[in-house]
């Protein structure tokens, strides 16, 4: 199963803002329990005004928490970017609009709810006899001895604490293609081989404003 998430975030900037002359887009995204976590990392280089021949760098993380129902069992799920786009909306700030696909996420079939749920009941009732013999041991052994004047139950370690589980992590740049750019110039930027690259892409026709994923080591 495959899901799709759409993210809309308005970046103030400090200063004037006329143009965006490069933007890229990275992530940290990572599964936790029920939900992916993590941030996206908006930078690049603007201007300030149309006659600047300067330009300045920024940089924006922006949080992201996605809660997942529990139905789903995610030990096999992968989250990605599948796109991101910009617009400047005023002089001083930008909108970005990104998606995150969520795929091969599976429902939990409801038998399996259950069988687990029975496997939990039978934990609690296991350590609730345990609790109670030994409760009577302690009795028994205060009656025999009057030299024993207190005896104190040490709290039992949770039988069924939750396990965790690996952590599936993901992360990629989006780039969006530029005037003077090449495809040597952007494999040399990210340290990429161009294999690697057209795996993601189709390199045959770039044009400015396309949209090139860029997996990171």
């Amino acid at each position: 199963m495959k899901k799709v998430i759409p993210f809309k975030k308005n970046i103030l900037f400090k200063t004037n803002l006329s143009e965006i002359t490069s933007i890229s887009l990275e992530d940290n995204l990572n599964f936790g329990e029920n939900s992916v976590n993590g941030n996206f990392i908006v930078s690049g280089d603007y201007k300030m005004n149309d006659s600047s021949i300067n330009t300045e760098s920024f940089s924006y993380d922006l949080p992201v928490e996605i809660s997942i129902n529990e139905k789903y069992d995610l030990s096999k799920a992968n989250v990605q970017v599948s796109d991101f786009y910009y617009e400047i909306i005023n002089n001083d700030t930008l909108s970005v609009n990104i998606e995150v696909t969520l795929d091969k996420l599976e429902e939990i079939p409801i038998i399996e709810e259950v069988r687990k749920e029975n496997e939990l009941k039978e934990v609690e009732v296991e350590k609730t006899n345990i609790l109670e013999e030994d409760n009577q041991e302690i009795e028994e052994n205060l009656e025999k001895s009057e030299e024993i004047k207190e005896r104190c139950i040490e709290p039992e370690e949770d039988l069924f604490k939750e396990v965790e589980t690996d952590e599936i992590y993901s992360s990629y740049s989006v780039y969006i293609v530029r005037e003077g750019d090449t495809i040597e110039s952007i494999i040399s930027k990210y340290s990429i081989d161009k294999d690697k690259l057209q795996e993601y892409n189709d390199l045959k026709d770039l044009k400015i404003g396309d949209k090139l994923i860029i997996p990171n080591a």
